[in-house]
């Protein structure tokens, strides 16, 4: 069943004389429970795809459905409150807040919906646990290795129970090792949550992790490859 729906999709950027073009008329379709990579050259269009799906940018024409939502007719407004709601993003620099424990970080995106402290209790121990951070969740981002760090982004992302995860390069921060754990565990998410997920990426050996690899080269769809089983 498709949960993201591409028609046309196009993003257009002018300054000064310039017509930047990083998504031309795409047309894409992504099932849900899809662990999708998104690779390709600088400037291909992947992280505005990824933005576009997030509702932090809008496109310039085309259609984009999330769910049965037609998200490139909402209003400002209407965005915002649906982003909040469906949408969990892992950033490669993590965006922890320094004077904030990793507890605390994990909670930032509960505090804007109707739910007691008793409930965001439940939800942020349950997500530490999942990350394998249940023992650093008094600790500040500053006593964190890099790959605690994006389990704690990961947990925030994953906190509200999004209806979709999208990852801007999550392991480009990091070493070999705290990498390949990253990976197994959004593998994780994908695999025992059901989670759909799109990431962008650079590195080949992420790609192993996904069910599906997409390939953009200047704002349009070139190849890609689907896989009967992941890592």
């Amino acid at each position: 069943m498709s949960l993201v729906e591409c028609r046309s999709l196009t993003r257009e950027y002018v300054r000064g004389e310039n017509r930047i073009l990083p998504l031309d008329g795409l047309d894409l379709s992504i099932d849900a429970g899809t662990f999708l990579a998104l690779m390709g050259p600088s400037g291909s269009g992947k992280s505005t795809l990824l933005n576009l799906i997030a509702g932090i940018d809008r496109p310039t024409s085309g259609e984009l459905f999330v769910g049965d939502e037609e998200i490139s007719r909402l209003s400002r407004a209407r965005l915002a409150a649906w982003r909040a709601e469906h949408v969990g993003y892992i950033f490669q620099l993590y965006n922890l807040v320094p004077i904030l424990t990793a507890y605390e970080n994990i909670e930032l995106p509960l505090l804007i919906h109707s739910l007691s402290r008793k409930e965001r209790h439940r939800r942020v121990s349950t997500v530490l646990e999942l990350v394998g951070l249940a023992d650093r969740h008094d600790h500040y981002p500053r006593q964190l290795s890099g790959g605690q760090e994006q389990r704690v982004a990961i947990a925030r992302a994953i906190v509200t129970d999004p209806t979709i995860l999208l990852a801007d390069e999550p392991t480009g921060d990091l070493d070999g090792e705290s990498s390949r754990s990253i990976m197994k565990l959004l593998r994780e998410l994908n695999r025992d949550l059901g989670k759909t997920l799109i990431m962008v990426t650079h590195d080949v050996k992420t790609t192993e992790y996904a069910t599906r690899t997409l390939h953009l080269e200047k704002g349009r769809l070139v190849a890609e490859a689907e896989k009967e089983d992941a890592l």
